[in-house]
């Protein structure tokens, strides 16, 4: 499995972020995967595990980095409260990782999924800020949307993230490199929501697309 990032300039730029002492603030944007709620019945999601990596394990304990991750919510609703949850912060670094929810909107909901991400991740560039998108992990059989929706909502976050110049974070690819056409049931507490595994397995992603694996 590998994530890359899809900018060797934003990469670089953030890499040389980190190797200086002064202090950065990142933001987690996104909804019920980034919150952590719930699905890792006590273990560590994945935004809290970049919180021990950045803090911790790479020795930045002034960074700080917002969880503002909201259960239920979409690119337009996180648009929608983009003062409150990402610009009142003045970021250096600003992560999105949504389209779970959009994806009840089916084929449809595409082109205003799109508009909504490249809106959020030009807030983010307006900023200055480094900004990472993530695609949706793959889900299981029985979710209340489907496979075909969730791989089309992927795609366009790849497109929004190659054309705005972003760091991709691609947990959909890593997955159905895992596992191919198979549910990734034992990354999943149901077939939406990772569990501890499948938040370890997104950390992993997130760690190599930043370099800091």
């Amino acid at each position: 499995m590998t994530s890359t990032p899809w900018t060797p300039a934003a990469a670089s730029r953030l890499a040389g972020a980190l190797a200086r002492s002064a202090p950065l603030t990142w933001v987690l944007a996104g909804d019920s995967i980034t919150q952590g709620v719930y699905h890792t019945h006590g273990a560590r999601s994945w935004a809290e595990h970049l919180h021990e990596r950045v803090r911790s394990e790479l020795g930045r304990a002034r960074d700080i980095l917002i969880n503002t991750g909201i259960a239920g919510w979409t690119a337009p609703q996180v648009l929608g409260d983009v003062d409150h949850l990402v610009t009142r912060f003045a970021p250096d670094v600003v992560s999105l990782a949504l389209g779970m929810n959009d994806s009840l909107n089916g084929d449809a909901g595409l082109a205003t999924f799109a508009d909504a991400l490249g809106e959020l991740a030009r807030v983010g560039l307006e900023l200055d800020a480094v900004v990472i998108l993530h695609t949706p992990n793959a889900i299981g059989e029985g979710a209340w949307n489907t496979k075909s929706t969730v791989a089309a909502y992927a795609g366009v976050v790849r497109d929004v993230a190659a054309e705005l110049g972003a760091i991709l974070v691609d947990h959909h690819a890593d997955w159905r490199a895992r596992f191919g056409d198979a549910d990734p049931t034992p990354w999943l507490d149901e077939p939406v929501h990772p569990n501890a595994a499948g938040h370890r397995a997104m950390a992993q992603s997130v760690f190599r697309a930043l370099g800091l694996d």
